[in-house]
């Protein structure tokens, strides 16, 4: 039982029954090489595609993290003119409020008499310089009665012909 794959017959066993000649073979060969070409083209082309793509998205990537940046680098440099109009605000308050202050202690009637007496050489009255006026209590306010009356007594237009004629 050693054998197991005996044939009997004159005929020889066939090992290849799908045995084709050497051109069709050689063709064959060619023609895929050719398609293993083409799709190695395709390949590389999908590939280049591929790192064009990437390059694209970091490219846009970077882009879009320089413009945040750019925006907060502006953000901050107002950020700091505000501080610092805020501060020189403060001490214009602060200067403004000291103003008041001596403004309003210099405006006491003792400081206004000492400045006017030192700086304008200024005296109070004697009672020999004042002059006393008698006035009479009779009321100085004119009345003109002539526009009272003429917007009081406002006629219409055929009332003032009539009594133009009459007149």
């Amino acid at each position: 039982m050693g054998r197991t794959n005996y044939e009997f017959g004159t005929t020889p066993r066939k090992l290849k029954p799908e045995y084709k000649p050497n051109k069709d073979k050689q063709k064959e060969i060619q023609k895929q090489k050719k398609i293993n070409e083409e799709q190695k083209k395709a390949a590389i082309k999908m590939e280049k595609r591929m790192q064009l793509k990437n390059v694209a998205l970091i490219v846009a990537i970077f882009l879009i993290l320089l413009t945040i940046s750019y925006r907060s680098s502006l953000i901050n440099e107002r950020f700091n003119e505000i501080q610092t109009q805020k501060n020189n605000l403060s001490a214009i308050e602060k200067t403004n409020g000291q103003l008041e202050v001596s403004i309003e202690s210099s405006l006491n009637l003792s400081n206004i008499e000492e400045s006017a007496k030192e700086k304008l050489g200024m005296q109070k009255l004697d009672n020999s310089q004042k002059v006393y006026v008698a006035l009479d209590k009779k009321d100085y306010v004119e009345v003109i009665e002539d526009d009272i009356e003429t917007e009081e007594k406002e006629e219409p237009w055929y009332k003032k012909i009539i009594n133009k004629f009459i007149k």
